[in-house]
């Protein structure tokens, strides 16, 4: 059989390679310490859980709007202007299967031949495959070490031009921890005035995950970009939802039915008891989220404390999230010799740098979704690893 050419230029991501491959090991019988992937650890809150049963109970077995439901997209508006002081009308609110199809929705609705599309490098690897596999060409946005992983704006605004139809923001950030404070977000949004054919998408999944009183800085909270701008959030990391396959995209009112077309096309709705189950996610108890985030943060400070005592890495404290991005340059190993060598001999999945762009090199990804217990004794065997194979 012979496959689309495009097929050639679709990527993948790192994250779920690594687990396959964790997985086979330990069906081979080897203990594998999961430092990789990006899921909460934890259960998803048992009000939340509860309100599915009943969801499923009470008959919530048929399609819904491929919009999502009505009543979902209220609660949406409410949370946001709860917890980012914006008012955002409902009829914006496009309730999507995970957090993938808003990014997807909106570079396919924006790329092809002959145009460009800026996104953060090292950054979320889906960026880049789908910007490609769009026809459009990707334009990476450096994200250095020394800005604490932000963007420069007036280097981000000295890469528009004619041909870039969309930006990519993503704070706090994966694969990094990085945070855009609101002084850059100024500078990106004010010189974007200037460029009033670019549209803005804000990968805010993590928006409720920042420690050491860090802001989280809305796109929305500009009113200049209220009509250029989407906004990609859902449940997954905020409420230990990542199965339940739910999110949801702000989208400019002229592109919502873009967007909804899209949709129907790809997945015609979102799971009918998970948009009830997400409800009471965003109108129940909060207290699991700040529990969680607080064992985030507490997990945080162990792993930095830990990598940094590696020897050959350093690492900044990251702001958000729930990833470490230590430099390990000084280890002497590539990226990817590093993920695949201490997967198989040391066993302790983790992903390369160079598996979120090409500016990773020189840098692996540790997530601390993962207990204390576990990220010592992770980290422990990634030490004795390294003194016994010096470069």
């Amino acid at each position: 059989m012979t496959l689309a050419q495009r097929m050639s230029s679709l990527g993948t991501e790192t994250a779920f390679e690594v687990f396959a491959k964790a997985k086979a090991l330990e069906a081979q019988g080897k203990d594998i310490v999961h430092l990789h992937i990006g899921a909460p650890d934890f259960d998803t809150p048992q009000h939340i859980v509860e309100a599915g049963e009943r969801a499923l109970r009470d008959g919530w077995h048929k399609y819904t709007p491929a919009q999502g439901l009505p009543q979902l997209r209220e609660a949406v508006s409410a949370e946001f202007l709860r917890h980012r002081g914006v008012e955002v009308d409902p009829s914006r609110v496009l309730i999507v299967p995970g957090g993938k199809p808003t990014m997807f929705y909106a570079i396919m609705m924006f790329g092809e031949p002959g145009t460009e599309i800026l996104y953060p490098n090292p950054g979320f690897p889906i960026y880049e495959s789908v910007i490609r596999w769009s026809g459009a060409t990707p334009v990476p946005i450096e994200l250095a070490e020394e800005s604490g992983f932000s963007f420069s704006a007036d280097e981000v605004l000295a890469k528009v031009n004619e041909r870039t139809r969309l930006l990519i923001v993503n704070t706090p950030a994966n694969p990094t921890g990085g945070v855009v404070p609101r002084a850059e977000m100024d500078r990106l949004v004010a010189g974007l005035e200037a460029h009033p054919h670019v549209t803005v998408l804000c990968d805010e999944i993590y928006s409720r995950l920042l420690y050491d009183g860090e802001e989280h800085v809305s796109i929305l909270q500009y009113p200049s970009m209220h009509d250029r701008a989407i906004v990609l959030d859902g449940w997954s990391k905020t409420w230990a939802m990542t199965g339940w396959r739910l999110g949801y995209g702000l989208w400019p009112s002229h592109l919502v039915e873009h967007a909804e077309r899209l949709q129907i096309n790809i997945a015609s709705c979102a799971n009918a008891a998970t948009q009830i189950a997400a409800i009471a996610a965003l109108e129940g108890p909060q207290e699991p989220v700040e529990e969680m985030r607080q064992a985030f943060d507490a997990r945080r400070k162990v792993m930095h404390a830990a990598l940094n005592a590696l020897p050959g890495f350093r690492c900044a404290l990251p702001k958000g999230a729930f990833y470490a991005f230590p430099n390990t340059s000084g280890a002497g190993w590539s990226s990817r010799e590093l993920q695949d060598r201490l997967l198989t001999e040391a066993g302790v999945a983790c992903l390369s740098g160079t598996s979120f762009g090409a500016f990773g090199e020189g840098f692996m990804r540790f997530s601390y979704a993962n207990s204390i217990e576990n990220i010592e004794e992770g980290l422990g065997r990634v030490r004795s690893w390294l003194e016994a194979n010096p470069r």
